[in-house]
């Protein structure tokens, strides 16, 4: 026999070797903690990135008026991080609690302005997230698990200017301090040998106006607006 065809020989043995064992693994992966589910409590963290933005309620809107035109909203990147406890109601059916620091800055364009120092609005929120969800989930595979979750939150802006006296004519954009949610979204459960791990998207819309008008009733910046309601989306990395 050559030592070419030897070669051949023992790489055609090295493959099938590695075929067999992936298959083998293909048809019996190995299950990461097994039991992990069946616990009463779970506890753990997350953290993960988020973007907001008003939806505006008008009271006029004409676009041949300058003034009177929509208002823009320049959305930003904010940060997630906080806490989770989970609590097992009955198999698939999870009640789950996700206090943490939500923090997001939107800048609000309002139109008929030529400066920009006149028609620039920071609209800073820092939240205290204090939300409340139902996690329904799918049958695990091997070592995966989707899931949706669906509840309410309540939020404490601590960026919300809502003591303050001043305006937007002083420069200062104002909402309510106390923001409630309605919210919905989906994930994965993903179990590896030390934890499991939960990337989820969930997506939140307020239920309560969140303006607090200037003074002057026909402010160029209030004056056309009913109100306005914050909605977003949480992308989270959760670990238990």
């Amino acid at each position: 026999m050559s030592k070419i065809n030897f070669k051949k020989i023992l790489l055609f043995l090295f493959l099938c070797v590695g075929f067999a064992n992936l298959y083998a693994q293909f048809k019996e992966p190995m299950v990461n903690l097994e039991h992990f589910d069946e616990k009463r409590y779970q506890w753990g963290y997350y953290f993960g990135a988020n973007t907001f933005d008003f939806k505006i309620d008008y009271k006029d809107l004409n676009y041949r008026n300058a003034s009177l035109r929509e208002i823009q909203t320049d959305r930003k990147v904010g940060f997630n991080v906080g806490l989770s406890g989970s609590a097992r109601l009955m198999k698939y059916l999870d009640l789950r609690i996700e206090p943490g620091l939500v923090y997001n800055k939107r800048v609000l364009i309002f139109p008929g302005f030529s400066d920009s120092k006149d028609a620039l609005r920071d609209a800073q929120s820092t939240y205290i997230y204090i939300p409340l969800l139902l996690k329904f989930s799918a049958k695990r595979w091997y070592n995966f698990k989707p899931y949706v979750t669906a509840g309410a939150s309540v939020v404490f802006n601590l960026s919300s200017n809502d003591k303050l006296t001043i305006d937007n004519s002083e420069k200062t954009f104002r909402a309510t301090k106390n923001v409630f949610f309605y919210e919905m979204g989906i994930g994965l459960d993903i179990f590896t040998h030390y934890f499991r791990v939960s990337p989820s998207l969930r997506a939140l819309f307020s239920v309560n106006n969140e303006l607090i008008p200037d003074k002057d009733a026909n402010s160029r910046w209030t004056g056309n607006i009913n109100g306005l309601k914050t909605r977003g989306f949480l992308l989270n990395l959760n670990f238990e």
